[in-house]
């Protein structure tokens, strides 16, 4: 039986603020396979910011174990983790996080510098991708010179330089227009049907609900339920 490419077994992460703890993920179970459209829901202050850094291995458990297609990360060196991240993961901003003075193409070459990626082949792959994010004739803009949907696109095709398994998108539609963020999502259901592993992170029920396949519902850093797509209906697992 396959593993999945990332589990969360009752995961914990607490932070120290003076006497005080602050429990942000208090014994979370997530499991996600290779193919799933995931959404992690939640309102404001629900956790599931430090969700999507622990998901994404960005951040380290305090308690439990975080597993990566089998191997726990604690296991791995800053830079190893750092590398393997790089390779498998690609991340989108609500904030687009583009580098304001590099030009749309150079943004999305950046991530395959640091894969040791040669410099033809960056080019070639970011030109290939900007192409498929239907900005082509924006390649050598600066991010200030592109509207908030075109920095997103950018930013998608960024996450797919180094061609991830997964796609984490924390909150991807959160700063645009509704016509805007819907093509954002379709084109993240796009990626899915081509075999990405899709990761969102929302507080917009409508969001998830029309795009994945299943959603794990926190409130005050819990796993309140988790309900799973079937047919044109969705069954409650806890």
């Amino acid at each position: 039986m396959n593993k999945p490419l990332i589990e969360l077994e009752d995961v914990t992460r607490y932070y120290h603020m003076g006497d005080s703890v602050v429990k942000a993920i208090d014994g979370i179970n997530i499991s996600i396979d290779k193919g799933d459209f995931v959404a992690i829901m939640g309102p404001s202050g629900s956790g599931k910011s430090t969700a999507m850094n622990l998901v994404g291995s960005l951040d380290l458990a305090t308690h439990g174990r975080i597993l990566l297609e089998g191997s726990d990360i604690e296991k791995f060196g800053e830079s190893e983790l750092a590398q393997l991240r790089g390779r498998k993961i690609g991340f989108i901003f609500q904030s687009f996080n583009l580098i304001p003075n590099l030009t749309a193409k150079e943004n999305v070459m950046l991530p395959m510098m640091f894969q040791k990626v040669e410099i033809i082949e960056r080019e070639e792959r970011s030109e290939k991708l900007l192409k498929l994010v239907e900005l082509t004739d924006r390649m050598d803009h600066y991010p200030n010179q592109l509207s908030g949907g075109q920095q997103q696109r950018v930013a998608i095709a960024r996450a797919l330089s180094n061609d991830p398994e997964i796609i984490l998108a924390d909150e991807p539609t959160g700063n645009l227009d509704t016509k805007t963020g819907e093509h954002v999502m379709n084109l993240l259901t796009t990626l899915n049907g081509q075999g990405k592993t899709i990761i969102l992170i929302t507080h917009a029920p409508e969001v998830a609900t029309t795009h994945a396949n299943k959603i794990y519902w926190l409130k005050d850093g819990k796993v309140e339920k988790v309900t799973v797509r079937k047919g044109s209906g969705w069954i409650t697992k806890k």
